[in-house]
């Protein structure tokens, strides 16, 4: 130890920085090979700390963003019933809403307030899929309303509503080779069981006999509508929310009669969430048969056999 002495040989006190400096060089630091100064573990913890709270919030803030610009839909529309534009912002349907939206009636419709509108999810799973299949032929069991940005899409195709609550004088504004065809339907969805098992046993409701035959065929459609070979085939109505609705039953039957005269036909049917449309699906459509689902969509894929005695193989 060095002792320093003043002018006079008295002894000095060592400052108090020069007493704590060793101390605090061995509580913080320890000298290694080569005089290189090591942190401790107490010093590196709330560096790491900080390193993984900066690292999360940047990742937060990026799956951010990226949800923000991916939910942007701005093709994706619906128009209103009064509305004389091919295309309107004002009927978008938006994902939060899923669980509360109702379908707003048109002046003079009969739509039930229960019924819902397609989310934007399930518009795109449509888009998406007709897109594939441009230009085709498409038969629409619904609202031309509603599926209206659908049938603008397939432009160069073949589109055609089945609506029963179309009416003469309709301004609604249609895509080229878009026609809408008024449907009056005799079934009542408390009735589902009971034409099921009728259709079940009665050898006029086979897929090769022409549709009128069957208790379940609609025979009030144009005869195009049973000429043509259908490509795609929407069904998403009639109405099916309450007892005395008319039901889902014919028109399921019906997709299932058509996609079987074509080569390959894909169905979708909406609300399969419900009894009847679930009923109905696995009887004409068949699980066999079932591709994908989105939403409240099932997706069938049909293989064409216009001698088919019936539906489901299994």
């Amino acid at each position: 130890m060095v002792v320093s002495r003043d002018s006079n040989g008295t002894l000095l006190r060592p400052s108090t920085h020069s007493r704590l400096k060793p101390i605090f060089h061995r509580k913080y630091c320890q000298e290694g090979n080569g005089g290189r100064m090591k942190l401790t573990k107490r010093k590196l913890v709330p560096v790491l700390a900080f390193i993984l709270c900066t690292a999360s919030a940047f990742r937060f803030l990026n799956i951010s963003m990226v949800t923000t610009s991916s939910s942007r839909l701005p093709w994706i529309v619906l128009r209103e019933c009064s509305s004389t534009s091919p295309l309107c912002i004002k009927n978008i349907s938006r994902p939060h809403e899923n669980k509360k939206e109702v379908k707003a009636p048109c002046r003079g419709s009969i739509m039930s307030k229960n019924e819902r509108i397609l989310t934007r999810k399930e518009i795109q799973f449509l888009f998406d899929f007709i897109s594939t299949r441009l230009p085709c032929n498409l038969l629409i069991f619904g609202s031309e309303r509603e599926y209206s940005s659908i049938a603008h899409l397939n432009a160069g195709g073949v589109t055609i509503f089945l609506d029963e609550n179309h009416h003469v004088g309709n301004k609604t504004v249609l895509a080229i080779n878009a026609r809408v065809f008024r449907v009056t339907y005799n079934t009542v969805a408390s009735e589902a069981y009971q034409l099921l098992k009728v259709a079940r046993e009665n050898l006029d409701c086979v897929p090769k006999i022409r549709l009128p035959k069957c208790i379940l065929g609609l025979s009030n459609l144009p005869e195009k509508v049973y000429d043509t070979k259908w490509d795609v085939v929407v069904v998403d109505g009639p109405r099916g929310d309450t007892p005395d609705s008319p039901g889902r039953m014919a028109s399921i039957y019906t997709a299932g009669v058509m996609a079987r005269r074509g080569n390959t036909t894909d169905v979708f049917v909406h609300d399969a969430d419900r009894m009847v449309e679930k009923w109905f699906s696995r009887e004409f459509l068949c699980e066999e048969n079932l591709v994908s689902s989105k939403g409240r969509f099932q997706h069938f894929r049909i293989q064409g056999a216009p001698n088919a005695t019936k539906f489901c193989t299994s």
